[in-house]
């Protein structure tokens, strides 16, 4: 087992999905998610979204890099913050609220939970 590992998308099969029909708020959201790591409770690779809105409740916590793309993460008391690329962020357990993908956004993650 290599102990470095570089995230790249050509090292992982994609897995493409869509959030839950009851969460989706706006548009139809495509998800494309690299996973490179997933051992002991971390999770992390490369994430992707077409545009769309849907309803977020995270119980983890996320560590995420945007390289791509425009994204606007709202939590439950209507506050809204605009991620873009270059932008770093860590998002904590008991976060609630909405994931609007502006521009098809692509992050990089970190999940621990």
């Amino acid at each position: 087992m290599q102990l470095l590992q570089r995230l790249d998308r050509t090292a992982a099969t994609p897995e493409v999905e869509r959030p839950a029909p009851e969460k989706v708020i706006a548009g139809d959201p495509v998800h494309t998610t690299w996973n490179l790591e997933d051992r002991d409770g971390l999770y992390c690779g490369i994430w992707q979204s077409t545009p769309g809105k849907w309803t977020v409740a995270y119980e983890e916590w996320e560590y995420v890099h945007i390289l791509e793309g425009v994204s606007i993460l709202t939590d439950s008391e209507g506050n809204a913050t605009k991620l873009k690329a270059g932008d770093s962020w860590v998002i904590r357990p008991g976060f609630r609220g909405t994931w609007e993908c502006v521009e098809t956004t692509v992050k990089d993650y970190v999940i621990l939970t």
